[in-house]
Order: C-alpha cells, then structure tokens, then sequence
C-alpha cells in the first residue's frame, strides 16, 4: 500500500515566550498546547519594517479565508530601543490593524528559539506542533496557502485537524479626532488638511489644527474614485501641492497616488495600479500602468513630484505634464550608499521635503537625513548605516537619529527632522554641519508643517497636531547611543560557505525560461570584512573568505528567486517573485561557524 501524505522534516516548534505577553487575546496567555489541532503561522514582525508591512496585507486573505483551521501568531521582534516599549507595540497593533493575537518579545527569545535571521519571517506549525516550512522575506502568502491547503486534507484524514474560532480578541476602539495620523500639508486657506492613516481618510482642520471642517474618503480600506463620501484609500501618508493648486496623496498600501481636488473634495488616481510593484515589473511608462510599491512621501522638487518609495528602498518621479512614472534614484537595494542616482541605496525612505536646490529626505532604515540634488546625485548629511542610531546632537559625523519619518525646511534654510523613535524634533543646518534638539516629549513625530512662526508637528502615537514656536536655542539633551539588538553570529575566519536554502513551493519550479530564475548579491560592512566572495551571482551557495583582521561586521545579502506553476498543459503559467534582504551581524572568533545558512523559502537540513 502506498502511502500518498507528503513526506516533511519533522522539527518540534519551540514554545512561544515573550517578555512583553500577549495583545489581541482578550488578556489571556497562549501556548502551542492550546493552539494543538490547527495549523499556526509565526509571522515574525517588527513594526518599523516596510517589509513586514507588506507582509500583514498579504496575510489578510489568508487569514479570512481560512479563519477557522488557520491561527496566525504575530511575533513582535524590534530592531530599534524604541520598537522593544511595550506600549509602542500596543500602538503599532492598532495602527496597522492586526487582527491576530501578538507576542510581544523584546529580548528576542523567541526569534532566538527558530533561529530566524530576518524580519520578516514566516513559520508554519503544523496540527500536530512541528515546523513544516520557514519563509523569509515576502510574497510567500501564495506558497504558504497552498502549504495549508495540503496540511487541512492530511490532517483531516489523520483526525487531528481541530476547526473553529480563533483566540482573537479585538480591542476597544478609542474615540479620538484623529488615529495615527501620519502627514500633514498646509491648504493656501490656512487649514491643514491631515493624513488620517488608520482611519483610511484625509482630514480638513481648521486653523486651530483641532477642529474638523470635512473628512474626504468612506473610512473603509478600499480603492475608488469619487467624491468625499465615496472615494476609498488605504492607510494614507504623504501629501503635496501641485502647481495647480490640486493636493497628490501617497496612498501608500494602495501602491498609488492619488489627486485631491481641495474645492470640491473630488478624489482620482494618478499613479499605480493598486498591484504591488515586484522585481521584473516595468519601472517607468504610462503612470496608470506601473506598478508601485508603498509610497509613504511626496514634494515637488525639479518639476516633478519625487516619491519616497519605502516599499523598494527608491525614489520615483511623477511628471504631471506627461502622465508618467520613472525610477529617479535607487538600485532597491536596501543600504545606505551615496553616489550618482542609479548606483545609490536606500532604506525605506519615508520623508521629504524640497528647496530649489535639494531634495532633503528622511531614510528611516539607516536612521539618516540624506539629501539629492538638481544633478541627481545622493549625499547623506547625518547617519551611518543599517545598525547604528540612538539620540545624539553635535557635529553630523556622530550625530545619531532613531528611524525619522519626516523632513521639513526651516526659515533660515536648516531641516527639522521628525525623529519618530527618538519622541524628538531635531535640527541639521547644513552651513555649520551641526544637529540639535528642537523639542522632546512628542510622540512619535511622524511629519511637521510651518504655519506662520510656528512648528506643526503631527505627534503620531498621541493622535493629534502640536503647535510649537521655533525656539531660539536648541534643548540639550543627554547622547545615547545604540546598536541593533540582534546577537552576531560567531564565524570562523576564512573560509565561510553562504547556503541560501530556497525550495519551490509545491506544484512549482524554477522558472529558468529567460535565463537564471535566481540572483544572490554579498557586500559588507565594513567592505574590508570580505577578502572573497562579493558582488553578484546566480548561485545560491557561495565560498566567502572573511579577513582575520576584521573582527566583527556586518554580512549583507540579498537574494532573490522566481517560481513558476509547474503544468505542462497551461502555457501562461502564474510566476511569483521571492526575495529578502539579510543583514547579519557577525563576530569572527577561533572555532567559529564555517557555514552560515540563510532560509529563504524551505526548510534547512543540513
């Protein structure tokens, strides 16, 4: 007799353990033991991360369509100081509307117990309490649906499929104004029309910036045209003044602009067609017919609308004359490298601002206030790279920001800089190559905007616009300093072999028809870590050899394969995209891994 269940590795799922506990469970505590008889995905998050944004859209429909066999486990994992505070955690849940249960685990523990690199990354427990796949990066929702699809049949026939509602317990809903706004833009009337994020509007305040003169859009996620009752956005950010007097939105989750006719509140699209741009994608044509992905800033800047595009660490242009959308700046890789535009990184820039000689920006992943100018060219003013921030003024080169997401130009030509995890207001003036301390005590500053003498600053996390003067002598404040949590890898020096573990999803294959499905990019920092081994390729396993003399860096990895339906019969088979970005701290210490597996979709079984 022939037994048809597919045959998996069988890797008993550690206990989930959080320092922080649970949210979205009505105050009770979870454990695999209560979660036996369904299938449970492990989405380790971090809320600062575009990426695991993305991922949770991509959840949704999973999670509807099979609420009662499915319990996705959302496993809080910070990066920055501020995203380990227990009450930012509770906020980001609410902000990005988690309808899952949370782990709140700011020491790690549990990411520490899968051994996962990455954020993001998904792990599927089966009925029964053993890992049966790990997937890093996104646009796996497709392979992981399928995946549940087999372990329903199996575990049905086996009776060990438990059906039924899930431990989701939603929270109180809080009546307030506004809820995690995001951007702001002053209207030529003096009222200041808000991004209300998490309510899927914009917001028209008086000038007092409190009271509502009008909400544009239903208030419901969606994608439509229309009038102010009618017309839908989808977690919206960035707002800009055309020349025309017409207001562009980024809508961000809609990977779209939008066009906001302030006189008679009439909402049209210019950009993106709702899809999620993706690698192979066109990166420039007809505006309507590109793809765009997370567009969380807009500012006129050389003519054109620039677009801080966080979703691919870019920046686009939007040409109003000519209807159409480019790639301005930008490789997608995720980093911080200045340069000529096409050779630049980036790192979910989600900020900008212009004057008529620089495009400022806030590139929240390397904590830094870059700039570009009329050329194109990218220079960064304050920060360092991926893993270095904290609070800390005086000179740029050792000046630190935490994750800000929002620029603004000043009277006298220097740049304040929302600097949302640091609950602070700084300020760069570029004659003196000096950054202050403007305000503190906000929360989570998101975006300001100058009215008259003042400072509006949209303080985010309390759900509300501040009026500040601009004083004339910054707050001191004490420097702190920080590093990204994550423990390094301990390596050997020398030889180190680079495994990145990708199995096609079933009922799939590579799609080799135009050539390698697969690319895998090395760098590190600093470069002097990597005697051998960097660059490009198409090989997923690499010989790396590591200088002795560099004790400790950073490995960064970019991978990227494309899979494709496997039936012979249907000569237009789907094709998805897997990629994922790794940056893994290492140590170099005598006896020393001298592998370094990374999992990009499958299970490593070595």
């Amino acid at each position: 007799m022939t037994d048809s269940t597919p045959r998996r590795a069988r890797v008993r799922a550690p206990q989930l353990t959080g320092k922080g506990g649970w949210l979205n469970t009505g105050g009770s505590d979870l454990s695999l033991a209560d979660l036996r008889g369904r299938i449970v995905v492990l989405d380790f998050w971090t809320f600062c991360c575009i990426n695991c944004l993305h991922v949770l859209d991509e959840l949704r429909e999973l999670e509807e369509k099979h609420r009662d066999t499915v319990v996705i486990i959302g496993v809080h994992s910070p990066k920055f100081v501020h995203e380990a505070e227990h009450e930012a955690v509770v906020d980001a849940v609410e902000r990005y509307g988690v309808e899952h249960p949370v782990l709140d685990d700011p020491e790690l523990a549990t990411w520490k117990q899968y051994a996962v690199r990455a954020w993001p990354t998904l792990v599927v427990i089966d009925p029964e309490g053993y890992v049966v796949t790990q997937h890093a990066g996104e646009g796996h929702a497709h392979a992981i649906e399928r995946l549940v699809e087999e372990l329903e049949a199996e575990h049905e026939a086996k009776g060990t499929l438990r059906r039924g509602d899930g431990p989701y317990v939603p929270p109180e809903p809080q009546p307030t104004t506004l809820r995690f706004p995001g951007k702001a833009l002053l209207l030529p009337s003096g009222n200041l029309l808000v991004s209300d994020t998490t309510r899927h509007q914009l917001v028209e305040l008086a000038e007092d910036g409190e009271t509502v003169v009008r909400r544009i859009g239903s208030g419901a996620r969606g994608f439509a045209d229309g009038g102010p009752e009618n017309a839908s956005f989808n977690e919206p950010q960035g707002l800009a003044m055309l020349e025309d007097g017409a207001v562009v939105v980024a809508d961000t989750v809609n990977h779209a602009l939008r066009r906001l006719d302030p006189v008679s509140g009439e909402v049209t699209t210019l950009a993106g067609t709702g899809r999620q741009w993706w690698q192979g994608s066109a990166s420039s044509g007809p505006a309507r017919e590109v793809d765009l992905s997370s567009p969380w800033d807009v500012a006129v800047f050389g003519g054109k609308v620039w677009i801080a595009m966080a979703g691919v660490h870019q920046l686009w242009t939007y040409d109003p004359g000519a209807g159409t959308v480019g790639v301005a700046a930008g490789t997608t890789n995720e980093g911080l490298v200045d340069g000529p535009g096409a050779e630049a990184w980036f790192a979910q820039p989600s900020g900008l601002a212009a004057t008529a000689e620089r495009l400022w920006l806030a590139d929240s992943e390397t904590s830094a206030l870059r700039w570009v100018d009329l050329d194109g060219h990218v220079h960064t003013a304050v920060g360092t790279g991926l893993f270095d921030f904290g609070h800390r003024d005086g000179a740029a080169e050792q000046a630190l920001f935490q994750h800000p997401l929002g620029v603004t130009v000043l009277p006298d030509g220097s740049v304040a800089v929302a600097d949302t995890y640091n609950h602070a207001l700084r300020r760069y003036d570029p004659a003196t190559g000096e950054v202050t301390t403007l305000a503190t005590d906000l929360r989570e500053p998101s975006d300001a905007v100058l009215v008259g003498e003042a400072i509006v600053v949209v303080e985010s996390a309390r759900h509300r616009l501040t009026r500040l003067r601009l004083p004339e002598e910054a707050v001191r404040v004490e420097a702190v300093a920080h590093r990204t949590q994550r423990a390094a890898t301990e390596v050997a020096p020398g030889r180190l072999r680079l495994d990145v573990v990708f199995q096609a999803p079933p009922g799939q294959k590579l799609d080799t028809r135009y050539g390698p499905s697969t690319r895998l990019l090395v760098s590190a920092t600093p470069p002097e870590l990597l005697l051998k081994g960097d660059g490009a390729d198409t090989d997923f396993s690499r010989d790396l050899e590591l200088n002795p003399e560099v004790t400790e860096g950073v490995l960064h990895v970019s991978a990227m394969a494309a899979s494709c339906d496997d039936d012979p019969a249907n000569a237009y088979p789907a094709c998805h995209v897997h990629q994922q970005d790794w940056g893994v701290p290492v140590r170099l210490t005598t006896g020393g891994a001298d592998r370094l597996p990374l999992v990009l979709a499958g299970m490593d079984e070595r």
